[in-house]
């Protein structure tokens, strides 16, 4: 990782899906190399890739990895195997909305050009899923460049979750405001949130940030409200798995309760995620499918028992901030404020326009 700026995180290989596995980070850099869907919806299900734009890259190379392994015979039998392989993506993880979105631009596009025969179809979905890849690499860099104006002047940010490059193409949602500041000089500092239980910022955000140079201080989870009253914290950027309608968003748990506590302090609350999380099909947040992962990511920190046996848990792996409470949306397009819902239709609309 010689760049500072920017990682690798999933990407196509001698014909493989190649991907960091990201629950051995910070202490082993590790490639995954899938060489079937198996393997693709395997990654994405324990999170050996994780974050909303990341998986919507990896399914979409999942998607390619079946159209070029297929011995079907005819583009019939073809987008049959690929109709198969969307269905299993989707299921792997129901609340980021990047996944499904990618997984139906692949199809959309198979059903364009099915006409020319199976060849065809291997080659244009391979290119597919580079375009994704560089659009969403594209998108990160036009969100800092929207979102770093936005950090007030002293720079003092707290983050929660990873939303750096790990979680997409390679530069970030959440982080590139701070990296594009840090890259023109400007004073910043990170306060990132541990995240429990899976301690993706403990792992991944403090790992990205210090790989960058960038000088942050990981704290515990419940010391953010102290951090805030005691006037440490300037404002708050997060990122998002699904953003519906109404400005609702959908994001890992932990992110409503640090949305309250910036509220009470008065303090900027902002989401940064790409035009593709936004899922106009729901009204509002409480429609959202929330996903609950294995307790024992929460009675234990890896394999380390962490509470009694026999002790009864939970694990939802989000929580949804109602949009009263966001001071703004970042996307590649540019901020939008409340109300959200025009902007968000606006934006959604213009998802297919290239970032320049």
């Amino acid at each position: 990782m010689n760049n500072k700026q920017e990682l690798r995180t999933v990407w196509w290989e001698d014909d493989h899906v190649c991907l960091i596995d990201q629950r051995l980070l910070p202490n082993e850099e590790v490639i995954v190399y899938c060489q079937t869907l198996t393997m693709v919806a395997q990654a994405i299900k324990t999170m050996q890739v994780r974050g909303a734009p990341a998986i919507g890259c990896t399914a979409a190379y999942g998607m390619a990895l079946v159209a070029y392994q297929s011995t079907a015979n005819d583009s019939d039998q073809l987008m049959q195997q690929l109709a198969e392989a969307q269905t299993t993506l989707n299921a792997q993880r129901p609340t980021a909305v990047n996944l499904a979105w990618a997984t139906r631009r692949m199809m959309s596009l198979a059903e364009q050009i099915q006409a020319q025969g199976v060849a065809p179809m291997r080659e244009q979905l391979l290119n597919e899923a580079h375009t994704i890849l560089a659009e969403d690499l594209a998108m990160c860099h036009a969100i800092g460049a929207h979102g770093a104006p936005l950090i007030p002047k002293r720079g003092a940010v707290l983050t929660h979750c990873n939303a750096g490059g790990l979680a997409t193409a390679g530069y970030g949602t959440a982080l590139a405001p701070m990296r594009t500041a840090h890259a023109q000089n400007r004073p910043i500092h990170v306060f990132v949130d541990e995240t429990r239980p899976f301690l993706q910022g403990a792992r991944l955000t403090a790992w990205e940030l210090h790989q960058a140079e960038i000088p942050l201080t990981l704290i515990t989870d419940n010391m953010a409200g102290y951090l805030m009253r005691r006037g440490d914290i300037d404002c708050v950027i997060v990122g998002a798995d699904r953003i519906v309608a109404n400005g609702d968003v959908a994001n890992k748990i932990g992110t409503y309760s640090v949305a309250v506590l910036a509220k009470a302090h008065n303090l900027p609350f902002y989401v940064a995620a790409p035009s593709s999380t936004i899922d106009l099909a729901l009204a509002h947040g409480d429609l959202i499918p929330i996903e609950e992962r294995s307790v024992e990511e929460v009675t234990h920190i890896g394999t380390y028992r962490i509470a009694p046996e026999g002790v009864q848990a939970a694990h939802p792996a989000f929580d949804v901030t109602p949009h009263e409470l966001i001071t703004a949306i970042i996307t590649e397009q540019g901020v939008i404020y409340e109300p959200f819902g025009a902007g968000l239709q606006q934006h959604a609309q213009r998802l297919m326009t290239p970032i320049n």
